[in-house]
């Protein structure tokens, strides 16, 4: 085996401080579960009200 196939615990290291580093910056750009997964959306009322709240004004209301 070459040094080349065996990843070293330095490597490990840096690229968990690299991961650490571009997480700072960016943020989470996907989140690990989608909505459907986590489930609990809650009723129809409660995600037709977010619509209701922002409604521009001249759509009547």
């Amino acid at each position: 085996m070459t040094k080349s196939d065996s990843p070293q615990p330095a490597d490990d290291d840096a690229a968990a401080r690299r991961r650490r580093r571009l997480a700072e910056v960016f943020g989470d750009v996907l989140p690990e579960t989608t909505s459907d997964e986590r489930g609990g959306g809650g009723s129809a009322e409660d995600r037709e009200s977010w619509y209701r709240e922002n409604r521009p004004p001249h759509h009547g209301g």
